[in-house]
Order: C-alpha cells, then sequence, then structure tokens
C-alpha cells in the first residue's frame, strides 16, 4: 500500500504568508503541517509516499528532502497545475501502479492519526473509503449522504443546500478501481476533475464504498484563524521541557516549552506555549496558546494566542494577540508624533487599526 500526499495547492485563502512559502509548511507548534501528515503515515507502516508538488516543489523538497527523518520514502510528483484531486491521482497513475493507496492532503490536520482508519481498509478493501465528520455549515466541504449501515450513497462538493451536516475529511482510501472512475468523470463548473465526483462514479457503478466518522480533532488549516486553532489544540498537549536558559528574574507558568539555544529574560510565560530554538524572549509577557518559532526576539512586548514564525522581531509594542506573524517580519513601535499610521503591505494582507 502506499500514500499520495498533495503539496501542490496555491494557498490563497493564507495569504499573504503563502505568498513566499508553502501552506504546508506554515507551522502549528513550531512544526510544519506536513510533518504531522508525513509522521501520520509512517505511523500505519505504509513506507512508499508520493508527494504531489507544484509550483512550491523546492520548499517542499528543502523541507522533507528523501522522507528518510519520518521513516518513509519519498517520491515527488510534479503537477503543473492545480486541476482537482482527481486530476492528482490521474497525475500519479504511473507512480501509483496496481497499489492500495490512501490520499492525505498535506494542509490537513488530524489529530490522533489514520492508523484505525488504515488497519480497517486493509482488512475490508472497499473500492472507496472516505472519512466524514459532522460540521455546523457543510456548504464549505464536499457533503456525503450515507445509509444506515455507513456506506455512502451519495457525494456532493460545496453544496448550496447540503444533504447531510457530514463533510469529507481530507483523507481517502482506494483500491485501483479508483483510475477507472478518474478516466470517466468531466470537469465541474469550476474546470477541476473533483474527488466527489469520481466517488460518486463508483457508486453509480456498484462499487462498495464506506465511510467512517472521525470523532477525533480534524481541521483543514485554511486560514490563518484554523491556524491559531489547529495550534491552540497541539500546544494543549504540551509537556514541560526546558531546555534553553531562563534566568532567575523570569517566571515560568504552566506547560511551558523552552527549546535549546532559547533565552528567556525577565519575562512571564504562561503555557501552554513553546520559545523555539535560538529565540530571545526579553522583558515581556508570553501567553497562553502562543507559539515563537527559532531564531525569534519579542523584547518590551506582550503577546498571547498567536503564531510567530522564524526569525521575526517583535520589540516595544503593547498586546499583540489573535495573530500570525510571518518569517522575518519586524513587528516594532510606531514613533509618537505625528499621529499616523505607516504601513507596507503586501497583497490580501489584513490589517486591524484602533482609531
Amino acid at each position: 500500500m502506499k500514500a499520495l500526499v498533495l503539496s501542490g495547492g496555491s494557498g490563497t485563502r493564507l495569504r499573504p504568508l503563502t505568498h513566499t512559502s508553502a501552506k504546508q509548511l506554515v507551522p502549528v507548534a513550531n512544526k510544519p503541517i506536513l510533518y504531522y501528515v508525513l509522521e501520520g503515515i509512517a505511523e500505519t507502516g505504509i513506507q512508499d509516499v508520493g508527494i504531489i508538488v507544484g509550483e512550491t516543489a523546492g520548499e517542499i523538497r528543502g523541507a522533507v528532502g528523501d522522507g528518510s527523518r519520518f521513516g518513509v520514502d519519498v517520491t515527488y510528483i510534479p503537477q503543473e497545475r492545480p486541476l482537482g484531486l482527481a486530476h492528482a491521482v490521474g497525475t500519479a497513475r504511473d507512480w501509483l501502479g496496481d497499489d492500495d493507496f490512501v490520499m492525505y492532503l498535506g494542509d490537513n490536520f488530524l489529530l490522533g492519526g489514520i492508523t484505525e482508519q488504515t488497519e480497517r481498509f486493509r482488512a475490508t478493501r472497499p473500492d472507496a473509503q472516505i472519512m466524514l465528520t459532522r460540521v455546523p455549515d457543510p456548504r464549505a466541504f464536499g457533503v456525503a449522504e450515507t445509509d444506515a449501515a455507513g456506506r455512502v450513497v451519495g457525494l456532493e462538493e460545496k453544496p448550496e443546500f447540503p444533504k447531510s451536516d457530514l463533510a469529507l475529511v481530507g483523507v481517502y482510501f482506494f483500491t485501483p478501481a479508483v483510475h477507472e472512475a478518474v478516466g470517466s468523470v468531466r470537469p465541474s463548473a469550476r474546470g477541476e476533475l473533483e474527488i466527489t465526483d469520481t466517488i460518486q462514479w463508483l457508486i453509480d457503478e456498484g462499487r462498495r464504498v464506506e465511510s467512517s466518522i472521525v470523532t477525533d480533532y480534524w481541521k483543514d488549516t485554511g486560514n490563518a484563524t484554523d491556524m491559531l486553532e489547529v495550534n491552540r489544540s497541539v500546544l494543549d498537549r504540551l509537556e514541560h521541557r526546558v531546555e534553553g536558559s531562563v534566568d532567575e528574574r523570569s517566571e515560568l507558568v504552566g506547560r511551558v516549552v523552552v527549546e535549546p539555544g532559547a533565552r528567556v529574560v525577565r519575562s512571564r510565560i504562561v503555557g501552554p506555549a513553546i520559545i523555539g530554538n535560538g529565540a530571545r524572549v526579553e522583558g515581556s509577557y508570553v501567553g497562553p496558546y502562543t507559539s515563537v518559532a527559532d531564531d525569534c526576539s519579542v523584547v518590551d512586548s506582550e503577546i498571547e494566542y498567536s503564531i510567530v514564525l522564524p526569525r521575526a522581531t517583535i520589540a516595544g509594542v503593547g498586546r499583540i494577540e489573535a495573530s500570525v506573524i510571518g518569517r522575518s517580519v519586524e513587528v516594532t513601535q510606531a514613533p509618537r508624533t505625528p499621529r499616523a499610521h505607516r504601513l507596507i503591505l503586501g497583497d490580501h494582507s489584513k490589517v486591524q487599526i484602533r482609531a
């Protein structure tokens, strides 16, 4: 059995962070989402992993390498344009061969992994097996209808009037039967080969499509709000660990991780929180659910419920909360006079200013 990981999308909902970085590499608890995906696959015993890559291929390759650090063997599969999940399956057709496989979207976070679902698929081998979760507003997802036995009887992609509240989680299991289905469907109104149409074809042809309900935490990390929520969920499972330096004038409260090379000086850190390798926190307050990445600097500032990416500097600012600070960003105090805001913002930025 193989695993196909999709890492070729452009991440428009996470701009401006993804103007210069792959969305699958945006970190939560100081670790890229894609790493959690690969670790989950390795736990199932699957070793052959194909990663679909697009315009951020170089960055993905640099971060993942040959996969040995995760216990898997990675093959990179270029996709010229992201034209739908079923198109990605078709792109990987030669590499997949006649093997069963799991397809895992590289920007999805699933707490608890996929080992149980993989073992079920291996034991029963339906033509397709999908994972579902109940959501309050299913209109933004693929939506499934199931019968009393849990078999899928219908699928729709982002329906205006959903027939259920069961959304598709971004993990799919297939036998080689899916390749005939991919070759039989046509692009949707949005110009993509939809995986929902592909699975619906299997259903219409009388093939066996089964489902399971996910009760563990799952999130499609498509925007900054989702990233912060996933970060919170992961940090909730931290265990206190201090390997960097913390001076006697500082206070650590609760589950706080201070990585090797990090320095905490005259500061108060309330967990769950993580301070990355080589980071410096001085004269500052770092509140719960905050991840400060490697080589960052937080000086004379307050920050809470936020994600700070590598090499960012925050100095002399009042209080920051519910924020995602990008790589090598500088956040500093503005001059007191004249009273004005000076902004240099990239496309799709979001700024909130108190008048």
